[in-house]
């Protein structure tokens, strides 16, 4: 028995050396990045891209100042217009008044309404009415017309305001067109055996203009005013000698 143990170990190891070797395959090592070489390829990214966004805004200021849009010229304006709306006035009362401000310079009517509302001056109107005391020469008869005057010194400072946001000369505007028209009108809570009664209302337009002196004009009356001297002199030194 002793003597088959080590035949028995022999076998055993005969086996063991008859087996193939399995070669194992050898990868081959990654190196892992530290954090710190990390951390140092961020900053050269970072670079990259602010350079990027530089060059985009040096091409957009670029085009900003080589394509300039023109610029749009400003409006002159020559006009300034108001509309009063179904105001509680007589119609008879504000075309008459119309009358009297058409063809003016603003400031000057709205001195004149100012008078009237306070009834120093009368309005003159057409048709069968009273005189008034302080009626202007040639004027058969006139009223006072407070109520009415009172709502157009309201549209003419109105008419100024609009003029001066339009930068127009104040001084030279004069009314060019004053119209008064008759509104839809309400009837009044009365007795139907009075027939019913309505509401007075009416429409107001207003329109200014600048007044344009001519060049030829202004020559014309400076060589009259020198003329005028010139002959003034010579009257003078005859008179001396």
């Amino acid at each position: 028995m002793a003597e088959e143990k080590p035949k028995q170990e022999q076998k055993k190891e005969e086996k063991v050396e008859k087996k193939p070797e399995i070669k194992k395959e050898v990868k081959p090592e990654v190196k892992k990045e530290t954090p710190e070489k990390k951390k140092e390829g961020k900053p050269t990214e970072k670079k990259t891209e602010e350079k990027k966004n530089e060059i985009k805004d040096q091409k957009k200021t670029e085009a900003k100042t080589t394509k300039k849009k023109p610029e749009k010229p400003k409006k002159v304006w020559d006009k300034a217009d108001v509309y009063l709306k179904s105001i509680p006035i007589s119609t008879k009362q504000s075309i008459a008044i119309c009358r009297f401000i058409k063809n003016k310079l603003v400031n000057e009517s709205l001195k004149s309404l100012e008078k009237a509302n306070k009834m120093k001056i009368a309005i003159p109107m057409r048709g069968e009415i009273p005189h008034k005391k302080n009626m202007p020469r040639g004027m058969q008869s006139g009223r006072y017309a407070v109520k009415a005057s009172k709502y157009f010194i309201k549209a003419l400072k109105n008419l100024i305001g609009n003029a001066k946001v339009k930068n127009m000369n104040i001084e030279m505007l004069y009314i060019s067109k004053a119209i008064a028209n008759k509104a839809a009108r309400a009837m009044r809570s009365t007795r139907l055996a009075y027939g019913g009664k309505k509401f007075k209302r009416t429409h107001i337009y207003l329109k200014a203009k600048e007044k344009k002196i001519k060049e030829k004009k202004k020559q014309v009356k400076e060589k009259k005013e020198s003329k005028k001297q010139e002959v003034k002199e010579k009257v003078k030194e005859k008179k001396n000698d």
